[in-house]
């Protein structure tokens, strides 16, 4: 499981926001608290994984404590502007979330940061297409849910990543189709759009008829690799 505190200035708010995590499977919230003191202390109480991390805090400003809390960070604010983004990311946020956002935004990325968080489980040693492979998967979720192209549903393309991933080795549309459950242009549509988000590589492999047919390949490899 992955453990998160919550950290905002709002109750209402942190309330709110621990509910959103609680839905998603694989985390469970450790605590909610509305100051950086607070937020220091619970995280060296509970040891969170993740923390959810506001920037308008009553004490101080959340990024400001981004390298004493001693876990990963997404900050969620309303601050929009670039020069408070730029520092949160220099001090070591792995994503920011502009307020207000759909609940399913949150949860793209909290299931992309649980596959990178597994990738990167244990103490074994990485070579650079590992690294590569943990990062691509920690901003999966950047290019879901409310990113999709119009007429796009989250649950298929998620099913048409999960599909191609597990499988590790290339497809074809017609065999993601056949996985999924849609037709072959429905699979085409969705690998499109991952094909453009740089997620799949497009190839090229002459069948027994000798006509050429198309197959993908994840280019964030299988989750245990």
């Amino acid at each position: 499981m992955i453990r998160v505190l919550v950290v905002d200035d709002d109750f209402r708010v942190a309330r709110v926001h621990a509910s959103y995590c609680e839905r998603v499977p694989g985390f469970e919230v450790v605590g909610t608290t509305h100051t950086a003191a607070d937020a220091l202390r619970l995280a060296a109480e509970t040891a969170p994984d993740l923390v959810l991390l506001d920037e308008y805090l009553p004490d101080r400003p959340g990024s400001s404590v981004i390298g004493e809390i001693g876990a990963a960070v997404i900050v969620i604010s309303a601050a929009d502007d670039a020069a408070t983004v730029r520092q949160a990311i220099a001090r070591g946020a792995v994503n920011y979330l502009v307020k207000p956002f759909a609940p399913s935004v949150l949860a793209d990325r909290l299931v992309a940061f649980e596959r990178f968080h597994r990738s990167l489980h244990g103490d074994r040693q990485l070579d650079q297409q590992a690294v590569d492979r943990a990062m691509r998967m920690l901003h999966e979720g950047d290019l879901t849910g409310s990113a999709l192209p119009k007429g796009r549903s989250a649950v298929t393309a998620e099913a048409v990543r999960e599909a191609l991933r597990s499988s590790g080795e290339p497809m074809t549309a017609q065999a993601i189709a056949d996985a999924v459950g849609v037709s072959r242009a429905t699979a085409q549509r969705y690998l499109a759009d991952l094909a453009r988000a740089g997620r799949v590589q497009l190839g090229l492999r002459y069948g027994a008829t000798g006509r050429p047919e198309h197959r993908y390949e994840w280019l964030g490899g299988t989750d245990h690799a």
